[in-house]
């Protein structure tokens, strides 16, 4: 078998269609996206692996193959087919809740994180969020769900990071320097106040992802109500008996006990004697 008929038949037991055109195999991904292998050595073997927009013909100005790696064993062909299909599904996830496509999540407005791409919050309850981080993990695309309660004193952070640039002289501009400072004791303080964080679960299934996404919506005002800070002072500690704790202290205690018991019992003995001798 030709080294594309064996990756056909790996990508057939993962249930993926094939199809082969001269050098080029196309595995069809969306229906706007496509992997393209093309082979570059049969005995090696080995094959260039590309992305490219599905259904283009090749004579297309437009058309654009980019690319991303190179395979030598079917193994390794099947590897990174499941990879891109799993990138895709992140994306298109990523996408669903960022648009709110399902009506499930349509009172939810989401945004992307301004440091990681996967991750995208929305504004909940009172003074809440809701963040959900979508990768691939192990292969898998995979959602993960956190309720976090903010608290009141972030609007008032805010008012106090808006309030120090008014209140700096007006013609000076702030350096790079003094920028990250303040945000810095900012990120800082917002976080000490988000650490009432609520783990709703690590979700595989997306539909069920937005079934969760929709009560955490219901229920965020009585949850951040309920997630308040602990405060260690109003609790006594409570009484915990050790088990392993150590009895040697104890143990030598009742050695002199015994040492004590025996020094009398030699002092009486003694006693008797001298008696008799009387």
């Amino acid at each position: 078998m030709s080294f594309f008929e064996d990756i056909a038949a790996g990508l057939d037991n993962d249930g993926i269609e094939s199809r082969v055109n001269g050098d080029t195999m196309f595995v069809p991904i969306t229906s706007d996206l496509e992997i393209q292998f093309v082979e570059i050595d049969s005995l090696l073997p080995a094959a260039n692996v590309y992305i490219a927009a599905a259904n283009v013909d090749e004579d297309d100005e437009d058309f654009e193959a980019v690319l991303v790696s190179v395979v030598f064993s079917v193994e390794d062909a099947v590897t990174a087919v499941a990879k891109h299909v799993a990138t895709d599904q992140v994306v298109t996830v990523l996408r669903d809740l960022l648009e709110g496509t399902d009506e499930r999540i349509q009172d939810l407005e989401f945004y992307q994180d301004a440091v990681n791409a996967n991750l995208v919050r929305a504004e909940v309850g009172q003074n809440s969020e809701l963040q959900v981080l979508v990768e691939v993990e192990d292969g898998v695309p995979t959602a993960t769900v956190n309720f976090i309660a903010i608290g009141e004193s972030f609007e008032d952070l805010i008012d106090q990071a808006i309030e120090e640039l008014w209140e700096s002289d007006g013609d000076a501009v702030l350096s790079d320097e003094d920028r990250q400072r303040m945000f810095t004791d900012l990120t800082s303080e917002l976080e000490f106040i988000t650490d009432e964080v609520l783990d709703l679960g690590t979700f595989t299934d997306f539909d069920r992802l937005f079934d969760i996404l929709s009560l955490a919506d219901d229920q965020a005002e009585d949850w951040e109500a309920q997630l308040v800070p602990f405060d260690d002072e109003e609790f006594d500690e409570p009484d915990v008996y050790d088990l392993f704790v150590d009895d040697s202290d104890d143990d030598e205690s009742d050695e002199d006990d015994d040492l004590d018991d025996d020094d009398l019992d030699g002092d009486d003995d003694d006693f008797d004697e001298e008696d008799k001798d009387n």
